[in-house]
Protein backbone atom coordinates (compact mmCIF):
# COMPACT_ATOMS: atom_id res chain seq x y z
CA UNK A 1 0.00 0.00 0.00
CA UNK A 2 2.40 2.28 1.15
CA UNK A 3 4.71 2.26 -2.41
CA UNK A 4 1.50 2.29 -4.80
CA UNK A 5 0.89 5.32 -2.30
CA UNK A 6 4.15 7.10 -3.11
CA UNK A 7 3.71 5.84 -6.94
CA UNK A 8 0.48 7.68 -6.81
CA UNK A 9 2.11 10.75 -5.25
CA UNK A 10 4.46 11.03 -7.85
CA UNK A 11 1.93 11.30 -11.02
CA UNK A 12 0.12 13.71 -8.97
CA UNK A 13 3.44 15.69 -8.97
CA UNK A 14 4.44 15.31 -12.39
CA UNK A 15 0.62 16.25 -13.72
CA UNK A 16 1.35 19.56 -11.13
CA UNK A 17 4.97 19.83 -12.91
CA UNK A 18 2.92 20.17 -16.29
CA UNK A 19 0.32 22.30 -15.06
CA UNK A 20 2.79 24.81 -14.00
CA UNK A 21 4.81 24.67 -17.42
CA UNK A 22 1.28 25.16 -19.07
CA UNK A 23 0.53 28.30 -16.35
CA UNK A 24 4.03 30.00 -15.54
CA UNK A 25 6.26 29.44 -19.00
CA UNK A 26 3.61 28.49 -21.86
CA UNK A 27 0.89 30.57 -20.48
CA UNK A 28 0.33 32.75 -23.71
CA UNK A 29 1.12 30.07 -25.92
CA UNK A 30 -1.08 27.72 -28.32
CA UNK A 31 -1.08 24.23 -25.87
CA UNK A 32 -2.30 26.29 -22.30
CA UNK A 33 -4.71 28.49 -24.50
CA UNK A 34 -6.38 25.04 -25.87
CA UNK A 35 -5.80 23.57 -22.72
CA UNK A 36 -7.15 26.24 -20.69
CA UNK A 37 -9.95 27.80 -23.38
CA UNK A 38 -8.53 31.13 -23.19
CA UNK A 39 -8.39 33.60 -26.28
CA UNK A 40 -4.64 35.79 -27.06
CA UNK A 41 -6.27 38.92 -25.08
CA UNK A 42 -7.04 36.55 -22.27
CA UNK A 43 -4.11 35.19 -21.82
CA UNK A 44 -2.30 38.20 -22.35
CA UNK A 45 -4.13 39.63 -19.52
CA UNK A 46 -4.06 36.76 -16.76
CA UNK A 47 -0.46 36.34 -17.46
CA UNK A 48 0.13 37.55 -14.29
CA UNK A 49 -2.35 35.64 -12.38
CA UNK A 50 -1.44 32.57 -13.73
CA UNK A 51 2.71 32.60 -13.05
CA UNK A 52 1.51 33.35 -9.55
CA UNK A 53 -1.08 30.01 -10.03
CA UNK A 54 1.84 27.94 -11.44
CA UNK A 55 4.53 28.80 -8.94
CA UNK A 56 1.45 26.55 -6.31
CA UNK A 57 1.49 24.21 -8.33
CA UNK A 58 5.54 23.87 -8.55
CA UNK A 59 5.71 23.92 -4.56
CA UNK A 60 2.90 21.24 -4.18
CA UNK A 61 5.03 18.69 -6.50
CA UNK A 62 8.06 20.02 -4.20
CA UNK A 63 6.18 18.91 -0.97
CA UNK A 64 5.66 15.57 -3.01
CA UNK A 65 8.90 15.28 -4.19
CA UNK A 66 10.65 16.35 -0.73
CA UNK A 67 8.26 13.68 0.86
CA UNK A 68 9.21 10.69 -1.56
CA UNK A 69 12.83 11.48 -1.08
CA UNK A 70 12.69 11.67 2.81
CA UNK A 71 11.04 8.19 2.79
CA UNK A 72 13.36 6.98 0.84
CA UNK A 73 15.99 8.07 3.10
CA UNK A 74 14.77 6.38 6.24
CA UNK A 75 13.20 9.71 7.57
CA UNK A 76 9.15 8.27 6.96
CA UNK A 77 7.21 10.34 9.53
CA UNK A 78 8.38 13.44 7.98
CA UNK A 79 8.96 12.10 4.88
CA UNK A 80 5.07 10.69 4.99
CA UNK A 81 3.80 13.85 6.45
CA UNK A 82 4.91 16.09 3.64
CA UNK A 83 3.67 13.27 0.90
CA UNK A 84 0.32 13.63 2.89
CA UNK A 85 0.32 17.58 3.04
CA UNK A 86 1.67 17.93 -0.46
CA UNK A 87 -1.03 15.54 -2.02
CA UNK A 88 -3.51 16.49 0.57
CA UNK A 89 -3.37 19.80 -0.83
CA UNK A 90 -3.41 18.86 -4.67
CA UNK A 91 -6.76 17.34 -3.76
CA UNK A 92 -8.16 20.44 -1.84
CA UNK A 93 -7.34 22.43 -5.04
CA UNK A 94 -9.24 19.65 -6.81
CA UNK A 95 -12.29 20.38 -5.08
CA UNK A 96 -11.90 24.25 -5.03
CA UNK A 97 -11.75 23.92 -8.76
CA UNK A 98 -14.77 22.48 -9.59
CA UNK A 99 -16.57 23.69 -6.36
CA UNK A 100 -15.71 27.00 -8.50
CA UNK A 101 -16.82 26.08 -11.90
CA UNK A 102 -18.71 22.95 -12.67
CA UNK A 103 -17.53 22.89 -15.98
CA UNK A 104 -13.84 22.34 -15.20
CA UNK A 105 -15.24 18.78 -13.85
CA UNK A 106 -13.23 17.23 -15.75
CA UNK A 107 -9.79 19.38 -15.05
CA UNK A 108 -10.43 18.88 -10.97
CA UNK A 109 -10.48 14.96 -11.58
CA UNK A 110 -6.83 15.05 -13.67
CA UNK A 111 -5.84 17.56 -11.39
CA UNK A 112 -7.01 15.27 -8.30
CA UNK A 113 -7.47 11.80 -9.17
CA UNK A 114 -3.95 10.39 -8.81
CA UNK A 115 -3.51 12.42 -4.96
CA UNK A 116 -7.17 11.20 -3.41
CA UNK A 117 -6.00 7.25 -4.26
CA UNK A 118 -2.44 8.30 -2.71
CA UNK A 119 -3.82 9.45 0.24
CA UNK A 120 -6.26 6.72 0.51
CA UNK A 121 -3.45 4.02 0.01
CA UNK A 122 -0.81 6.22 2.77
CA UNK A 123 -3.61 6.19 5.00
CA UNK A 124 -4.55 2.26 4.75
CA UNK A 125 -0.83 1.57 4.80
CA UNK A 126 0.25 3.94 7.96
CA UNK A 127 -3.02 2.70 9.46
CA UNK A 128 -1.85 -0.87 9.34
CA UNK A 129 1.63 -0.87 8.89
Amino acid sequence: MLVAGLVLAAVGALVHVYVFVLESIGWQGPRARAVFGTSVETARITAPLALNQGFYNLFLTIEVVVGILLVAGGATAAGYTAVLIGTGSMVAAGVVLVVSDRAKARAALIQAAAPLLAVLLLVIGLVTA
